[in-house]
């Protein structure tokens, strides 16, 4: 079952992820709301649309944007939806 493993935590874990240019998104309800809290940073894909942010936190520790979403996804990317993905120091393992 992948997972999404930050500083030796899980913080998602699902059967039902999306690859999508290599990324695999998460439902929403499988990241651990506890680890989060929201970025004011956004960025544009040009066929996604505009990704909002998390930040995670546990610990003292910080990665700051790790977390990535698309709140109102192009129709083509539809498949995104109400799912999470991630980058930086988080590792996706199967």
């Amino acid at each position: 079952m992948p997972k999404a493993v930050w500083n030796d935590l899980v913080i998602a874990e699902s059967n039902d992820t999306v690859v999508v240019e290599g990324n695999h998104y998460f439902p929403r309800a499988a990241l651990r709301e506890d680890l989060i809290r929201d970025s004011d940073t956004h960025t544009v894909c040009p066929w996604k649309g505009t990704a909002s942010y998390y930040t995670l936190e546990h610990a003292g520790r910080t990665s700051a944007d790790a977390v990535w979403y698309y709140p109102e996804p192009f129709p083509e990317a539809e498949m995104v939806r109400d799912r999470v993905a991630f980058w930086k120091d988080v590792q996706v393992v199967d």
